[in-house]
C-alpha cells in the first residue's frame, strides 16, 4: 500500500507537481531502509540531493580581475578608430561634395560664356547696322 503512494508521489515529482511535503516524504522514505526492491533506483537521487543540501563551497573566489587593463585600453583605441574614421570620411563626403558643385559651377558659367560670345557677334553687327544709320542720317 505504501509503495503504491510512493510510485505515485515518484509520477508527480518526476511531472514537477509535488508540493514541498510530498518531497520531503520521498527524501525520508528512501533514506530510511524500507525501501521496495523495485524503487531502489531511486534511493541515490534523493540521497544526492539530501547530501547536496549540506555541502558548502570553502574555497577562496580570486575577484581580481586580470585582463581589465588590457581591455579597457582596447575599447579606447577602438573608440580612437572609429572617431578618426568617422571625422575622415566626413572630410572625405565633404571635398567630393565641393569637387561636384565646383564642377557644376564651372559647367554653367562655360554654358554663360557661350552664350555672351553668341551675343557679342550679334552685338558687333548692330553696331555697323548703327554705323551705317548714321551715315544715313547725315546725308
Amino acid at each position: 500500500m505504501e509503495s503504491d503512494r510512493i510510485e505515485r508521489l515518484l509520477e508527480k515529482y518526476f511531472e514537477a507537481t509535488t508540493t514541498a511535503a510530498e518531497e520531503q516524504e520521498l527524501r525520508m522514505y528512501f533514506a530510511g531502509n524500507g525501501v521496495a526492491p523495485h524503487l531502489r533506483a531511486y534511493t541515490p537521487m534523493f540521497s544526492y540531493f539530501t547530501q547536496a543540501k549540506t555541502e558548502r563551497f570553502t574555497r577562496q573566489v580570486p575577484l581580481k580581475p586580470r585582463r581589465t587593463k588590457v581591455i579597457q585600453w582596447i575599447s579606447v583605441a577602438a573608440v580612437a578608430v572609429l572617431m578618426l574614421g568617422l571625422f575622415l570620411g566626413n572630410q572625405y563626403r565633404e571635398q567630393r561634395e565641393a569637387e561636384y558643385a565646383y564642377q557644376q559651377t564651372r559647367k554653367a558659367l562655360g554654358l554663360i560664356a557661350q552664350n555672351l560670345d553668341r551675343g557679342t557677334v550679334k552685338v558687333a553687327r548692330l553696331s555697323e547696322f548703327e554705323e551705317a544709320k548714321q551715315k544715313i542720317y547725315k546725308n
